[in-house]
């Protein structure tokens, strides 16, 4: 599946499951979907009929509350039929609304914020120290960086030269509560990750050749922890979810998602 196909079709199934749950956090999923997509389909190491290889690259999707986009993404990849996801959200189902390691593919079970990335810390860690060749990629929200854990992981990373860790941040510039300006301003996020000893990079988080073309540099670094800081748009896809902080929340109605749908299409 080309790429541009794949990311849409990971905002439809994102739109699709959180209408028929009755959930939340569908414009969070909606931004990442473009990054997930290249993740998956031309950067990872990863084997959907054996999703347990040893020698495979770890994803820790610290943002574990937009389950929906990463759910989605591994059931178009093959790690489990796309039927399954119909069960999002219903009683007994392993697909519950925060990232869950029951399901194939899924390395952590994350949601609880600034957990992901000093989890992301230890497993390179391991890797270097056992001379492993697996990369480690975490994804955070920029609302995510407000937790202190972060900045400790940070310092940890570059000690400990962890060049096999990339680090992207899905800065959507929206978090629970309003504008991540307006609630504790990160900029110049750039120039405060370089000041901690990391390679980064700021790109369009939406332009596909642009976030493989920057995925694909980290795999030449050497020396040094990686991070890509995404511009994005929450809701990214949809008209009139785009830039709105009540889809942080809210649920497409039934009438919505078909325009939403429609949109896609």
């Amino acid at each position: 599946m080309k790429t541009e196909l794949f990311a849409k079709q990971i905002r439809r199934k994102s739109l699709e499951m959180v209408n028929h749950a009755n959930a939340s956090h569908v414009a969070g999923a909606l931004s990442i979907a473009d990054v997930l997509a290249v993740l998956y389909n031309s950067i990872m190491n990863i084997d959907p009929e054996n999703p347990l290889m040893e020698e495979r690259d770890y994803l820790i999707y610290s943002k574990g509350h937009t389950c929906v986009a990463l759910y989605a993404a591994l059931a178009l990849k093959g790690f489990y039929p796309v039927s399954d996801l119909d069960t999002y959200g219903k009683k007994g189902s392993p697909f519950i609304s925060h990232v869950s390691s029951k399901i194939p593919g899924v390395e952590f079970s994350t949601g609880s914020l600034g957990h992901g990335l000093p989890l992301a810390c230890g497993l390179a860690l391991a890797f270097k120290r056992q001379k492993k060749k697996n990369n480690v990629y975490c994804v955070v929200g920029d609302g995510e960086m407000d937790e202190g854990s972060n900045w400790e992981a940070m310092l940890f990373a570059c000690q400990n030269g962890l060049d096999n860790l990339c680090l992207i941040v899905d800065v959507n510039k929206l978090q629970a509560m309003g504008k991540t300006v307006d609630i504790l301003d990160l900029e110049n996020i750039t120039a405060k990750f370089e000041a901690f000893g990391w390679i980064c990079r700021r790109i369009d988080g939406h332009n596909l050749a642009e976030i493989e073309k920057s995925l694909s540099l980290f795999s030449t670094s050497s020396g040094k922890p990686f991070a890509v800081i995404c511009d994005t748009i929450k809701g990214k896809g949809v008209s009139f979810m785009e830039g709105e902080l009540r889809y942080h929340y809210a649920p497409p109605t039934d009438t919505q998602l078909q325009e939403a749908l429609n949109e896609l299409n």
